[in-house]
């Protein structure tokens, strides 16, 4: 056998154990609190607006799986996973998500109302233009996906991993970021009225543009850690600054030397 195709084989078989480590946290996280639990059931293909209201899907697996508009109202997700799949504009109001996995999937547009989505594994996954209000992503790890825009008045990701998530232009107001590790985290342009911020990491988090006079929790060594513009505002007492994103060195040229006079005709 050739190196390559050794080294091909190797990277076949860790990312095939990876994948199945993860799976055997979230159905593990899924069995905490019911040791009655379906067997395993995979879907794959397209099954746009399908109807899976009110089912016990606990430890599901969604590889590849096209489920746009589907309807999971109140769904049981526990332990699931939706591994590159489409979700977009599904409907998962009050859906139990616990402990589910959601690596590279899309969400827009999707409706988490008040779903419970603790210890969700999600890098990389996409909720841009989402309803996330009063939904709980507690202790969950969240790193690189994206936030944008969306509706998450009310939202807690106490103890979460946001590393380097885009929160742009979405309405956080009173939300809780207790806890959480928010480093490089962009909140450019977005709403925080009432927000917590308590306990929060914001190393290099961006809040240009951003209304922090309302907000709990924020001190003047997270500021400090933060970055701000000309267009944020910050609580009474406190100061920030912009983030460096290197030396910038202008060289200016001198003067050009007058022009000699015109010879005489």
């Amino acid at each position: 056998m050739s190196t390559s195709g050794f080294i091909s084989r190797l990277t076949l078989a860790l990312s095939l154990s990876s994948l199945m480590a993860v799976l055997a946290v979230g159905r593990a996280y899924a069995l905490e609190e019911d040791r009655d639990v379906p067997r395993m059931v995979s879907f794959g293909g397209m099954c746009a607006n399908c109807e899976l209201s009110g089912r016990k899907l606990t430890g599901a697996r969604f590889m590849g799986a096209n489920f746009a508009g589907a309807s999971l109202v109140g769904s049981d997700l526990r332990g699931a996973s939706f591994f590159g799949s489409n979700f977009s504009g599904a409907d998962m109001t009050r859906a139990d998500l616990r402990g589910a996995s959601m690596m590279g999937a899309t969400f827009l547009t999707a409706n988490f109302t008040e779903a419970t989505l603790d210890g969700l594994q999600a890098k990389g996954a996409t909720f841009a233009n989402a309803n996330l209000s009063r939904a709980r992503f507690e202790a969950s790890d969240l790193q690189g996906s994206n936030f944008s825009r969306v509706n998450a008045r009310g939202v807690s990701f106490a103890s979460a991993s946001l590393v380097g998530v885009n929160l742009a232009g979405g309405d956080f107001d009173h939300a809780s970021f207790k806890d959480a590790t928010l480093i490089g985290a962009n909140f450019s342009g977005a709403q925080v009225a009432g927000a917590d911020f308590r306990g929060a990491n914001l190393t290099r988090a961006m809040f240009a543009g951003v209304d922090l006079t309302g907000v709990r929790g924020l001190t003047q060594d997270q500021i400090d850690d933060a970055c701000v513009d000309a267009g944020t505002r910050l609580p009474s007492g406190l100061s920030g600054h912009p983030c460096k994103t290197g030396r910038v060195v202008i060289i200016r040229q001198p003067p050009r030397p007058p022009a000699p006079p015109a010879p005489p005709r």
